[in-house]
């Protein structure tokens, strides 16, 4: 079964019928988020839920999760603060940003934030240091080919070195709990999480962990603009690779965690921008370019090489289409949304008009700079 695009949820589509509103803004609605959450829970039966707070930092998203009973990916002391204030409990926090500085584990460890993520010996002798006894995951390195954004090699220890990590961790006075990978961001391939799951795996059995967690990280993918594989289909995967390894007697058993972050709130958001020019470019381009009045440094940082297409549509105008280049209001030059990108919009289409960019709940308003150009920061509406 695959996922298609999502169409924008009945509360959505009624807040967004007000074209009188400022833009460009970002609205959300969490009614989508909680639904997303049960399909997730379904597809993944008996693992944790943590979600990666730097898709969306909204209060009242975590305030949603929190009484969904969602734990928290977190990544600084600013996120773990955003997540107290939304009523978690601290013991459901997880400290997945393996570079930090020793004040920054000091003070998570204070607040009571107890499992953290390491893939150094620097770092693990610093967790050593300012939190004592804490329970600690290696993230181990892996393939993510078949993600639009990929993290290889800045984090993650490889095999070798993630046995050496968790082997340290019980003399240096810390809890070897278990493993961690992250097979990259808006992840298509299921089988990119069955590699990752055996050779983690591996890891936790050569460090003589019989019933390690399994921390999957994130990366489910998003329907934007083409179908992608249901969760449910990465859940089968992930439970068939388990049972693979506890068949095999790699391990006994494990306690299954994952991180979404995109896949709980991407379909949950739109944002709203409007169309500052329509313009020719002769002897440039043959394409009309689109300027509107949020572009790269306004939330639409993942459009950076094209990553993430983001679904489109103009309320209002329908008609013949043409080829468009879409771009930001900024005079930086890299502040081009889709160049090469297929973009069709109304030959109607002028100043003025409202463009939505729809499946734009993660990485927008948290990404949005905050005052680039004298652009103020992304707005964003909670209905």
């Amino acid at each position: 079964m695959a996922l298609a695009p999502a169409a924008v949820s009945t509360g959505l589509a009624a807040f967004l019928a007000d074209l009188d509103r400022p833009t460009p803004y970002l609205v959300l609605d969490p009614e989508v988020i909680a639904a997303r959450y049960v399909t997730l829970t379904a597809a993944f039966p008996g693992a944790r839920v943590l979600y990666a707070v730097k898709a969306c930092p909204e209060p009242e998203v975590l305030r949603t999760l929190v009484a969904l009973g969602a734990g928290f990916d977190v990544a600084s002391l600013p996120e773990i603060r955003l997540c107290l204030d939304a009523g978690a409990d601290p013991a459901t926090l997880c400290l997945g940003n393996p570079v930090r500085a020793p004040a920054t584990t000091a003070a998570a460890h204070a607040a009571g934030i107890r499992r953290f993520v390491t893939d150094s010996r620097e770092d693990l002798a610093d967790l050593a240091r300012h939190a004592p006894g804490a329970s600690v995951l290696v993230r181990v390195l892996v393939s993510d080919a078949g993600s639009a954004t990929r993290f290889f090699g800045k984090f993650g220890a490889l095999p070798g070195e993630a046995v050496a990590l968790l082997r340290r961790a019980g003399s240096a006075g810390l809890h070897a709990a278990g493993v961690t990978f992250h097979a990259g961001s808006q992840q298509v391939r299921p089988a990119a999480y069955v590699r990752a799951v055996r050779t983690a795996l591996r890891v936790a059995a050569a460090a003589g962990l019989r019933r390690p967690v399994l921390d999957i990280g994130g990366g489910l993918p998003v329907p934007y603009r083409s179908t992608v594989r249901a969760p449910a289909e990465f859940g089968r995967a992930v439970a068939d690779a388990v049972a693979e390894a506890v068949g095999a007697g790699v391990v006994e058993g494990v306690e299954l965690v994952l991180e979404p972050g995109r896949a709980l709130v991407a379909e949950a958001g739109v944002l709203r921008t409007r169309v500052l020019r329509v313009s020719r470019r002769p002897g440039v381009d043959h394409r009309r370019w689109v300027y509107l009045d949020a572009g790269r440094y306004q939330g639409l940082a993942e459009t950076e090489g094209e990553a993430i297409d983001y679904p489109l549509r103009v309320p209002g105008r329908s008609g013949p289409c043409g080829p468009v280049v879409l771009a930001g209001p900024t005079c930086d030059g890299d502040d081009v949304l889709y160049r090469r990108t297929p973009c069709a919009l109304p030959l109607t289409l002028g100043a003025g008009d409202h463009l939505d960019l729809l499946c734009a709940g993660a990485y927008t308003a948290s990404y949005a700079s905050v005052g680039f150009n004298g652009f103020p920061p992304l707005s964003v509406h909670v209905i």
